[in-house]
């Protein structure tokens, strides 16, 4: 499939896809990841002029920012992005809505809004020395490293200050693709040493299919990442982070087993006696997402929250409890894959097109 598209884009087959008649509807979409961008260029397929507003100031969201280059180039997204603006789309960079512009300015200027500002609230680590310098969220070195690649200056790529992995042991914490992305990076800054620890036991190298089809299958993958270098231990929780001078030297961890209970149910135990020290000058948390950050664009949309804290709206509409707003990816759904978002986005906009109009030929 990737092969495939490449193909269309070099022999010209990929062109903007302009709608014959404009609807007079304005919709407002905020965040330019991937559900915004897929909601936003059907929206204008169908004829509407969608606006998306982006509070950095490069479009693509976490696929921008939080993907390293190496990874996912950006031209990938700059070239997607020049057909939307052809077919009608608007773009609009460091606009924060709720800090910049309110939220009650777009319900007025606007139709319809649509929330698709992803799942941007990291999973921290509660441990005794979590203050120290030295531990870092996955996403706050991923983004440096990236408007570094993009060409922004040391001062607009870090502005409280540089993280670095040069000359340093780093430890990962989280087996997931974030964790991935930062051995990469960390291999590329020239790190020591890069180890990746991961709460959950070593998965079995071949997978039994009888046991796992149709579903997933569950057996040890090692990235590209992994594969430039680092070391991997699994079963390990964190329990105190070590520091000298204010600055983190190591991290105390022990390993843990998964044992039935009472009720057949299986968790997580520490093993007595199998506590160890790890050596760490940077400790980067990559365990996911607790869902969408609870800000002022949330708390002035008025929206209602479900209970893993994203924004309430059912797939069958997308609409959420206030009124001529709309939410879709991560933002409704909680941390999940590029193609998850894309497909809320393009089913979002077809619920909107729907609102709008009364009825949509815009694919389901």
């Amino acid at each position: 499939e990737c092969q495939i598209v490449d193909k269309g884009w070099e022999e010209g087959w990929i062109t903007p896809q302009m709608s014959p008649r404009g609807t007079g509807k304005r919709v407002a979409v905020v965040g330019s990841g991937p559900a915004g961008l897929a909601c936003a260029q059907q929206l204008a397929r169908a004829g509407h002029a969608p606006s998306v507003f982006e509070k950095n100031d490069r479009i693509g969201g976490l696929m921008r920012y939080g993907i390293p280059d190496f990874k996912m180039e950006k031209h990938l997204i700059d070239r997607r992005v020049a057909q939307m603006e052809a077919e009608g789309v608007i773009f609009r960079t460091n606009m924060e809505i709720g800090v910049t512009v309110s939220v009650q300015r777009l319900l007025d200027d606007y139709d319809v809004l649509v929330m698709a500002g992803g799942a941007e609230n990291p999973r921290d680590l509660e441990i005794e020395g979590r203050a120290l310098d030295g531990i870092h969220f996955a996403m706050d070195f991923l983004t440096q490293q990236n408007k570094r690649n993009a060409g922004d200056d040391e001062a607009r790529a870090a502005p409280s200050g540089t993280l670095s992995a040069k000359g340093k042991h780093v430890v990962v914490i989280g087996g997931g693709d974030t964790g991935s992305d930062c051995i990469g990076t960390s291999n590329r800054h020239g790190a020591l040493s890069v180890t990746q620890l991961e709460i959950m036991p070593q998965p079995p190298v071949l997978e039994n299919k009888s046991m796992t089809w149709p579903d997933w299958p569950l057996r040890l993958r090692t990235s590209s990442s992994q594969e430039e270098g680092c070391e991997r231990d699994f079963a390990v929780a964190t329990k105190r982070a070590i520091g000298k001078d204010g600055k983190i030297v190591a991290l105390e961890c022990v390993r843990l087993e998964w044992v039935a209970g009472p009720d057949g149910r299986q968790t997580m135990q520490e093993i007595a006696g199998s506590e160890f020290t790890l050596q760490a000058d940077m400790v980067l948390l990559a365990m996911g997402f607790l869902g969408p950050r609870h800000n002022a664009f949330t708390e002035q949309a008025e929206v209602e929250f479900d209970a893993r804290s994203a924004v309430k709206a059912p797939v069958t509409d997308y609409k959420t409890s206030t009124p001529n707003i709309f939410a879709c990816g991560d933002m409704r759904r909680g941390q999940s894959l590029v193609v998850w978002a894309i497909r809320e986005g393009r089913q979002c906009a077809q619920a909107v097109d729907a609102y709008l109009m009364g009825v949509s030929k815009l694919p389901r």
